[in-house]
């Protein structure tokens, strides 16, 4: 994996950014069910912004 920076006349910079996505309370039951659907938005809106996922992790109780 390469190393993106931008750059302008004067600065370079690299963004990397740590989401956690947490349902309200942690309801495991409910949020289980839509582990595969919440990946499939979070990549969708990443390819949509220009993003790139480098790590993910689905847990019992939040992404």
């Amino acid at each position: 994996m390469a190393q993106k920076t931008n750059s302008l006349a004067h600065t370079k910079w690299m963004c990397k950014y740590h989401i956690v996505f947490t349902p309200k309370y942690r309801r495991k039951v409910i949020y289980n069910q839509l582990r595969n659907d919440i990946r499939e938005i979070i990549i969708r809106l990443c390819q949509y912004r220009g993003g790139e996922i480098i790590e993910g992790h689905l847990m019992s109780d939040h992404v």
